[in-house]
């Protein structure tokens, strides 16, 4: 065999080789969400429409820091809630803008009146970080059966802790996530929040969250419920003082302790712009991304080596294989649009996005090497003007 014809031979075997890993593991994820996601309930639909026996009480725990601009119309609807027996606890954490003035606003208002009460944060003690030492310190003076832990940028719909209390009593859920309506306003938005749910499908398989025999585990800041009797039993957000992933984490001590969780859909029960425009959500996700490789170098570089290869090589497979080379990377195509057909379905991300997707992967590239290269470099993470140094935060991982 000649050397042109063993470089071809070695070409067609590298596209064969890749192509086929990649066809298979999108096609076994898709066939996996197909088969998984319906079996995630939707508190929206009618059945859910009930008022729960006990009548509960609920404490909603909402950290703010500097958040003057989303606040307010949040705690518009928090008040507004179609359910007798709740509180609302919003902690005004070290801001420096008008935050505290507008809860202690709001606060004074009628409509607030023994429902609203407002803790003001001025100094963070050490060994904790903001957000989690505010939802802690909020917890310690709630008076609810359950807690529910929320953004100071989430819209409540009316009805929703009357469906949410349903559920979790008809399921006996310890621990109860809804999944947020994303607000999408921009390309950008879509294109990013498009593929970090294509990833979080790859990562976490929300339909085995109620799998006690697997790890599987969930946890959103939107909107984390949770036993107070499971809370204490778990360790409180002290358990997780240093943990920049906190949401997540705390549905990680909560499933390995044994306790009930369960994930939901709920349509605009919850809703949130979480991100303004595509650098938005890099921004974003600088502070977290190094903080889910735990810290470490090698995981950052192999994540991002394996971001591009399952998410970049099919899109340029298809153009350089030739011949029947091309056909595993046409069913690993196939499959990522699958994946955002069934994303349309449940969201305002149009399946067409599927074109854009390599440039989701490109810029989600970008924030793990950003992340990495910004921590190492800083000694640590800066989350809301606050650095945490990166000895104290390996220390303090669950």
């Amino acid at each position: 065999m000649s050397y042109s014809h063993w470089g071809i031979f070695h070409w067609v075997v590298f596209h064969w080789t890749a192509g086929s890993i990649l066809g298979l593991v999108w096609f076994s994820r898709l066939l996996d969400a197909a088969l998984g996601m319906p079996k995630v309930a939707d508190i929206s639909r009618p059945e859910w429409d009930r008022t729960p026996s006990g009548d509960p009480r609920v404490s909603i725990i909402v950290p703010a820091r500097n958040e003057e601009a989303h606040i307010a119309p949040a705690l518009a609807t928090l008040l507004k809630i179609d359910y007798d027996n709740y509180e609302v606890i919003v902690v005004n954490d070290r801001s420096t803008d008008r935050t505290g003035e507008v809860v202690d606003r709001i606060a004074s208002t009628s409509e607030a009146s023994g429902r609203l009460k407002v803790i003001h944060i001025t100094e963070l003690p050490s060994g904790w970080l903001g957000k989690v030492h505010a939802m802690w310190s909020a917890a310690n003076q709630a008076s609810g059966d359950w807690l529910l832990f929320t953004d100071a940028d989430v819209l409540f719909r009316r009805d929703v802790l009357n469906r949410a209390l349903a559920y979790a009593e008809a399921e006996s859920a310890d621990h109860l996530v809804l999944f947020p309506r994303m607000i999408m306003k921009t390309p950008g938005e879509r294109i990013m929040i498009a593929f970090f749910q294509t990833l979080f499908v790859f990562g976490h398989r929300p339909w085995k969250v109620a799998d006690p025999k697997t790890k599987d585990h969930i946890g959103v800041g939107a909107f984390n419920m949770i036993r107070r009797s499971v809370y204490d039993a778990v360790g409180t957000y002290q358990a997780l003082r240093f943990e920049v992933v906190d949401d997540m984490k705390l549905g990680k001590i909560v499933k390995n302790a044994g306790y009930a969780q369960r994930n939901v859909y709920g349509a605009d029960l919850i809703s949130l712009r979480w991100v303004h425009g595509a650098m938005g959500m890099v921004n974003n996700l600088t502070k977290n991304s190094f903080a889910i490789m735990s810290f470490q170098w090698w995981r950052a570089l192999l994540s991002a080596f394996a971001l591009a290869f399952l998410n970049l090589t099919p899109f340029l497979g298809i153009w350089f294989a030739h011949g029947w080379a091309r056909v595993p990377y046409a069913v690993a195509l196939a499959s990522i649009f699958g994946v955002y057909v069934g994303m349309s379905w449940e969201s305002d991300i149009p399946a067409y996005y599927f074109v854009l997707h390599p440039v989701g992967a490109a810029l989600f590239i970008y924030i793990m090497l950003r992340s990495m290269i910004l921590t190492l470099s800083r000694g640590g993470v800066v989350w809301r003007g606050t650095l945490y140094s990166l000895e104290e935060l390996r220390r303090g991982m669950v």
